[in-house]
């Protein structure tokens, strides 16, 4: 007799979607689980990824929510512009974005990057969109940083100038 725990991949016989959120089972005896409408994704005990088969994308779980692992600056940088938009739309403006510090060499090249001009010390600030970027602390010391990709500073309001409209300059 099999134990009921291992009939299942590693994150068990059900879970969400990463892409549309709908709960999908597990294949049993697999490490695999099937959505209806993106496919198969299989899960792998060793990583703790979740592998979208068709895209190759990568999945990791943090607090029961996907987070897709990038390989390319276009990946993070249209994330982080979808998270904008969404903050926009529920009347709130960002005020500062935290990249995961492991994405530090994949998206250096495309933050903006202005010279000091009459002592603005603010103007040495990368930025993203028009809006700060700082880079999060190393995941041994938080561990959530290993998984999740960023976090937006918010405030209420929209933002005096919608920065976010320049997404792939």
């Amino acid at each position: 007799m099999i134990s009921p725990g291992l009939q299942y991949p590693i994150f068990g016989p059900e879970i969400s979607c990463p892409h549309c959120r709908q709960m999908i089972p597990a294949l049993t005896l697999t490490d695999t689980y099937l959505c209806p409408r993106h496919g198969a994704f299989e899960a792998n005990p060793q990583t703790g990824e979740l592998v979208h088969l068709q895209s190759g994308r990568h999945w990791r779980r943090w607090n029961g929510e996907w987070y897709r692992q990038h390989t390319h600056p276009d990946g993070i940088r249209f994330e982080i512009h979808e998270a904008l938009d969404r903050l926009y739309t529920q009347g709130y403006r960002a005020t500062k974005v935290i990249i995961a510090s492991r994405y530090r060499e994949l998206v250096s090249a495309y933050l903006e990057r202005n010279t000091p001009w009459r002592g603005n010390s603010d103007s040495q600030t990368p930025r993203l969109y028009g809006l700060p970027v700082e880079f999060s602390p190393e995941s041994k010391e938080d561990p959530c940083w290993d998984v999740i990709n960023f976090d937006l500073e918010k405030e209420p309001g929209i933002p005096k100038r919608y920065p976010y409209f320049r997404l792939f300059e």
